[in-house]
Order: C-alpha cells, then structure tokens, then sequence
C-alpha cells in the first residue's frame, strides 16, 4: 500500500566522517551524533534542514472505556480536545515553547466537534467498539483512516513539512495499545499492560482481564497488521500508523511519542519494515510495557523522564534534540575548518 524507499547505506561513510571530524573528541555527542547521521540519510548528507514541522494530534473515544479501565469517563477525550483549542494543556505549552505548529484531528471523539472550534474532521465513528465484545472497526474503517491521514500528510509535504511528531488522546486508547503490543510482539499481555494515567489495583485487575478477553475473541484474525487494528485497534491508532506510513513514503521524519504512538509505530512496521529507518522514538514513557515494547522495535529513546501523559508531549520535549543534532552537523567547525591539529 506504501512505496517507502529504504534508507540507502552509500553515503554513511561520508556522513559519518564529517561528524567524526567536527571539533570535538570521537563520539563525543553521545546519541546526538547517532541522531545526526539518521537525519543526514534521511533529509540530505549536505546540510539536512527541518522545515516546517507539526506537531499533529490524534483524538478518538474507545468502547473499552465503558468497562471502567481508566480513572477517567471517555467524555475526558472531548473536554481535553477542548482544553487542546483553547491552548491551556502540556501539548500546548510545550509546542509554543519549541515552535512545533500544533493540529488536533478528531478521529472518532463521541462527539463531533463544531466547525468553528479548529479540530481537523476526519471521522472514522463515534467511538471504536468495545474490544473484548466485537470488533474495533470494519477492515474498511481501517483502510478510510489511511486514506484521511495519507491525505493529511501529503497536504503537509506539499507545503515544505520533512517532519511531524505525533500524539494522541483518547480514554482506554492504553488498553488497545497493549492489545496490540501482545498480538505482535508475542509478549504475553500480563506484561504488557500498565496502569495508564494511575488507576488503582482492582481497576488494573479489570483492565488485564478485558485485553486478554479481546485477544481470545479475535485470535482467529490476528494473524495481518490491518486486521489487528480491525479487531483490537482504536481510530486515533490507525490514523498515526497511516501517518506514520505515509510520511516514510514521502522521506519526511516521524517523532514517535509514548506508548499509543509506540504501537502504531510496530503496527507501520509489521506493515512495511522500512518505515522504521524514518523514526524518531522520543522518549520512554512510564507505562509498563513501553520498555520491552521499544526493546522489541530495537529503538533508544531520546529521553527518560518518567513521562505517563501522552498528548505529544514527550515528542514536543525531544524536539530541541533533534535540531540540536541537525545544527550541530549542519553548523559545527571540522577541525581543519577550525585550523586545529590533533
């Protein structure tokens, strides 16, 4: 469904030669550096520049929620989506601070929104179904939610973004995320099941039970990416992996931010591998399961603060990173530039 260019290895050498001769001791950017060569393949070995990036937010309700999985009712979704317009949460902060341009795009919020608040239309339902009773979604659901982000995307591109970083919002969206993180990591769900925002014991007990619930139910089906989303998957979900598919598509960098985004990132690449060479894993959430599910994906997250919010947030806070590692590559003195001799 995607045409995704795997990252060519020609240049490496020659990138990793002007990084190495930067003045400074070998490797002694740490991660940055590591950064920097991803950047270089990706957006250009010469002077790799991030242009115009988002910040894009994915917004959807989900059937499990009604099962009491959460410390919150699935009316939060819509009132946070509000507080996202109003520019009063974290995501808002910190994308004004680091001047990532911010969209929210309801996916399938109980409620649609009026036209005049500024969320993004791109529907999919009110709401998924309840996982451990029937399916999310129709396989067509799914393959609309591509269509509506593919399009997203290539609006984007076409006005000079090479990166967006995504986030989400939608209560009960961790207990789909850890389904999925079971079906295709084959990590049993006990381990792959968190808290989420901090519900209690019992809550968590219920929690576990419902995922496991739904794989048993769906198992049948689990065997493809899509169908997975089908089955166990929420809106928001599927429309940050189309993102994510699409973006690779068109050479554009994708920040990953926790455990939601996380999932959709292993639902790309169980869909096309090489999508997975245009990531950037920001962070690593204090959800239970995100470590093993980073670990699995082979990826190192830019930070470790102990993050559990979503929204973004990590994503925006790695932000300065990553242009840190392009400005470093793009703008620091080699050693003969420097006129130093070692």
């Amino acid at each position: 469904m995607f045409n995704i260019k795997p990252l060519s290895s020609e240049f490496d050498e020659a990138i990793q030669q002007k990084i190495d001769t930067k003045t400074k001791p070998l490797g002694a950017l740490g991660d940055l550096e590591g950064l920097a060569l991803q950047i270089a393949k990706v957006l250009g070995k010469d002077s790799p520049q991030i242009n115009n990036p988002k910040m894009i937010v994915f917004a959807a309700d989900h059937g499990i929620a009604d099962s009491g999985v959460s410390i919150a009712p699935s009316e939060v979704t819509e009132q946070m989506v509000r507080n996202f317009m109003a520019g009063g949460a974290a995501i808002n902060v910190f994308t004004r601070q680091v001047g990532l341009e911010l969209e929210v795009i309801d996916c399938g919020v109980l409620q649609p929104f009026e036209s005049e608040s500024g969320v993004i239309d791109q529907r999919l339902g009110a709401g998924t179904g309840p996982i451990h009773k029937r399916a999310a979604m129709t396989l067509g659901a799914v393959k609309q939610g591509f269509d509506m982000a593919t399009a997203r995307v290539q609006q984007h591109h076409q006005n000079g973004c090479n990166l967006i970083a995504l986030g989400e919002m939608g209560i009960g969206n961790t207990s789909a995320a850890a389904a999925i993180m079971s079906v295709l990591t084959g990590i049993p769900a006990a381990d792959c099941v968190g808290r989420g925002t901090g519900i209690d014991a019992a809550t968590f007990k219920r929690k576990q039970m419902l995922v496991e619930q739904a794989m048993l139910l769906h198992h049948s089906e689990l065997d493809d990416p899509m169908q997975v989303l089908a089955c166990i998957g929420g809106f928001e979900i599927v429309q940050m992996t189309g993102a994510i598919l699409a973006a690779a598509e068109r050479g554009m960098l994708v920040v990953i931010d926790g455990f939601i985004a996380s999932a959709a990132a292993l639902v790309a690449i169980n869909i096309n591998v090489d999508c997975r060479d245009y990531m950037i894993f920001s962070h690593l959430s204090d959800e239970k399961g995100h470590y093993l599910m980073l670990e699995f994906m082979q990826a190192k997250p830019l930070l470790n603060l102990g993050l559990k919010l979503g929204e973004g947030t990590g994503a925006a806070l790695a932000f300065p990173l990553i242009q840190s590692a392009a400005n470093f590559y793009n703008e620091m003195a080699s050693f003969a530039d420097a006129g130093i001799e070692i």
